[in-house]
Parts: structure tokens; C-alpha cells; sequence
């Protein structure tokens, strides 16, 4: 193997986190990486020998092609079935058998779920703006290059994104003490069908949000209220009886909880916590973000 190929090998699990941070999807990462690695192979010979840092140019690459796809994506979202929720990815450890090591090279990231989420809020400039400066380090110059805005119009960018994020809930769950043993409680409490114990782990305020994509049933609109949360969680559990309920790591070593459904994942939760208690229940059914899982 050449030392090209090699660098650019050592470069996509970082080109993956870069794209999920900003795509929300494995696939559409996966997608646009290979799009990326593609345009580099099919300049002509003396522009890519030329090229003197590959990953840089890489890196440039897959945040354009990111930005473009999340503008289009942006049109497709509002059309979509109910809640649209980023895709949760496995935790080190949860590894699907079977699946490729190349599937979880967004491991490479350290993002919250909940700030996965709490990005769907940005504009995609502010988005690719916040990810490249936040999760990947880079300066202004270069990431001007990246959203073709001036170096300045970024500094703003982050700006109000910055403002954005600080503004929204929940998105430094896994940092909170007690986390890991809150949400095992609140997997336990769902396995169970304890009304009374999931109501106490809940904030009465409490948001639930779930993803079917149109393809499995979901709450098409949040719920609101612990009560009703919990309502809803132990009228899941009535049911699918024959559902298995069991703790799992996502990406960033935040705690969640997965279901089965005799062979198949039936769903992944995430929960966003804050003071100790659960202000954000994230519910993951769609089949097509739950493969890495299968």
C-alpha cells in the first residue's frame, strides 16, 4: 500500500465523525466520505501530487459535501413522518456481530447524543461552522473555506450557535453524576412496567421524542409531562410483553437502553439528564437507523 493510500486510510475514521456530527446519519456519513475520497482520485495526476496535506484537503472536501447535503436535507426533513432524531450510534464494546470495524469509526467522536440532537437546531452553516470549530479544531481561515463565507462571517457564525447550544437541554447528560445509574434505573423501570418509579425518575416537565420514519409506530408529536411519559413507556411494555430490555453505551460513553424484540432490536433510548433527574427521552425505531445495532 502506497503512503498516500495509507494517510488517507488513517484519515477516514476522522472524516466519519466529521460527516455524522454534521449529517446525523452513519450512511449519510459513510456516503459522503467515499464521495470525498472519490473527488481526490479523480483529479488529474499533477493536481493530486500537488496536494501536499491530503487529509486537509479531505477534510475540506467531506464538510462541503456535508453542508451541501444537509441544505437538501433540510427540505426532506420537514416532509418526513414524525420526529426526525439523529442516529444513535453504538458505544465502544456494543459492537454488532458481524459488523465491520470500519461501521463504528465515528466512535472517533465524543459527542452526547443530546448535542447530536440539539444540532438539528442549527442552520447548516452554523452546524458545519460549530462542528468544525468545536469537535475538529479548526481556525477560521479554514473553515471559511469549507462554508465559503469570510473568516469573519464565521467567527459570527459560532457566535450564535454557541448561543444555540447553550440555550438547549440536556446536552451534557453523560457528564452528570449518576448518570449511567439513572438511566439503569429507568431501563429497569421500563422492563418492569413500574409506573410509580419511572414517574420518580422523570422531571415532571419531561420530553419524549421517538423516531419511526414512518415505517414503525412512534409518537408522532412529543409527550409531555412525567405522567404522561411514563404512561406511555409502560403502555409500550403492554404491548410488546415479550420485549427484552437491557442497558447499553452509546458513542461519547453515554448511557441508554435497548429492546428486543425476540431476534431484532425493536428500539434504543437515550435520555438527557440534568440535576439529577431525566429532562429528555429520545426513542429510536426506525429500522434504517438501527442497523449498526442488529
Amino acid at each position: 500500500m502506497t503512503a498516500e493510500l495509507l494517510e488517507i486510510d488513517g484519515e477516514r475514521p476522522r472524516l466519519l465523525g466529521l460527516a455524522y456530527q454534521m449529517l446525523g446519519t452513519a450512511a449519510d456519513a459513510e456516503d459522503a466520505v467515499q464521495e470525498a475520497i472519490s473527488r481526490f482520485y479523480a483529479l488529474p495526476v499533477q493536481d493530486r501530487a500537488a496536494v501536499h496535506r491530503p487529509g486537509a484537503w479531505l477534510m475540506r472536501t467531506t464538510g462541503r459535501i456535508a453542508l451541501d447535503v444537509l441544505k437538501s436535507a433540510r427540505r426532506k426533513r420537514e416532509l418526513y413522518v414524525g420526529e426526525w432524531l439523529p442516529e444513535p450510534i453504538p458505544g465502544r464494546g456494543e459492537e454488532a456481530e458481524g459488523s465491520s470495524p470500519e461501521s463504528y469509526a465515528v466512535l472517533q467522536t465524543e459527542v452526547s447524543y443530546g448535542l447530536m440532537v440539539v444540532l438539528e437546531w442549527l442552520s447548516p452553516a452554523e452546524r458545519a461552522v460549530f462542528v468544525l470549530r468545536e469537535s475538529f479544531g479548526l481556525g477560521f481561515s479554514e473553515t471559511s473555506e469549507v462554508v465559503l463565507r469570510t473568516p469573519g462571517a464565521c467567527r459570527q457564525l459560532a457566535t450564535e450557535a454557541r448561543k444555540k447550544i447553550q440555550a438547549g437541554k440536556a446536552t451534557r447528560g453523560s457528564e452528570e453524576a449518576g448518570h449511567a445509574q439513572l438511566v439503569r434505573a429507568f431501563a429497569e423501570a421500563c422492563a418492569t412496567g413500574d409506573i410509580a418509579e419511572l414517574t420518580r425518575l422523570l422531571d415532571p416537565s419531561v420530553e419524549l421524542r421517538s423516531d419511526g420514519g414512518g415505517v414503525v409506530s412512534a409518537a408522532r408529536r412529543p409527550v409531555i409531562a412525567a405522567e404522561n411519559v411514563a404512561k406511555m413507556l409502560v403502555g409500550l411494555r403492554q404491548k410488546f410483553p415479550e420485549a427484552e430490555v437491557e442497558p447499553v453505551t452509546l458513542t461519547g460513553g453515554e448511557h441508554g437502553a435497548l429492546f428486543r424484540l425476540g431476534e431484532e432490536v425493536g428500539g434504543v433510548v437515550a435520555c438527557g439528564v440534568v440535576h439529577g433527574v431525566i429532562e429528555q427521552v429520545w426513542i429510536m425505531r426506525n429500522p434504517e437507523k438501527l442497523r449498526l445495532w442488529q
